[in-house]
């Protein structure tokens, strides 16, 4: 579920933030939620407002296109259409949700974004990865993250992570391994792209480890900024 907004400490002593977006990616069950709600603790510590966010979702029209296109017995959803839906629940995140924290100076931690549809739709879809990216800027109206963290997860342990005590798989999360070795493909190609803009960690190294890497190259950032 979203987490409500964290707020900053309104001592006078302390200066407004200047905004910062962060994206976590990776397959499913890299661990993204883990490793944002443990950035967020860590920065709202520091006296960052924080805002912590999930894609689909963080809007109330964005959570229903989450069941939509996530949950079974909605009946075929074709490539096309998952697409759309998608980027319309981005849209009204970025637009209802990340814009206006940005503007506030708070911190916006997604559990996903852009690269998740060029990597899922664009690539696992054979959508075409430049043709999601393009729909997706147009959505967000070109609103990129400062920083993407991409949690590399092989697609068999990915699966083993996600289905431990039988827990029941998404719709696209009970796609066969094939779908998700383009998914991981597509994200690392991304990477390889950006090097400046992302982080990119084994999702396989213990927690500790990551969060500690994670809030490290985010604290560079926001020195940079000082």
């Amino acid at each position: 579920m979203t987490t409500p907004s964290l707020q900053q400490d309104q001592s006078p002593t302390k200066d407004l933030r200047p905004g910062l977006f962060i994206a976590f990616e990776g397959g499913d069950g890299a661990g993204k939620s883990t490793q944002a709600a443990r950035l967020a603790e860590s920065l709202e510590s520091l006296g960052f407002a924080v805002l912590r966010t999930r894609e689909p979702g963080g809007t109330p029209i964005g959570e229903k296109l989450r069941s939509l296109v996530l949950d079974h017995g909605h009946g075929t959803i074709d490539a096309r259409t998952e697409a759309l839906m998608f980027a319309a629940s981005r849209a009204a995140h970025a637009n209802q949700v990340i814009r206006p924290a940005l503007a506030r100076g708070s911190v916006v931690i997604t559990d996903r974004y852009i690269d998740s549809s060029v990597a899922y739709q664009g690539a696992g879809r054979d959508l075409g990865t430049g043709d999601v990216r393009r729909l997706n800027e147009w959505a967000t109206e070109g609103l990129e993250p400062d920083l993407t963290v991409l949690l590399d997860v092989h697609p068999g342990e990915g699966r083993d992570r996600r289905t431990v005590g039988n827990a029941a798989e998404d719709r696209l999360e009970s796609e066969p391994d094939e779908f998700h070795a383009r998914i991981r493909d597509a994200f690392l190609e991304v990477a390889r792209a950006h090097p400046d803009t992302y982080l990119v960690l084994p999702a396989a190294d213990p927690i500790d480890v990551l969060a500690a890497r994670i809030l490290r190259r985010v604290q560079d950032i926001l020195g940079s900024r000082a």
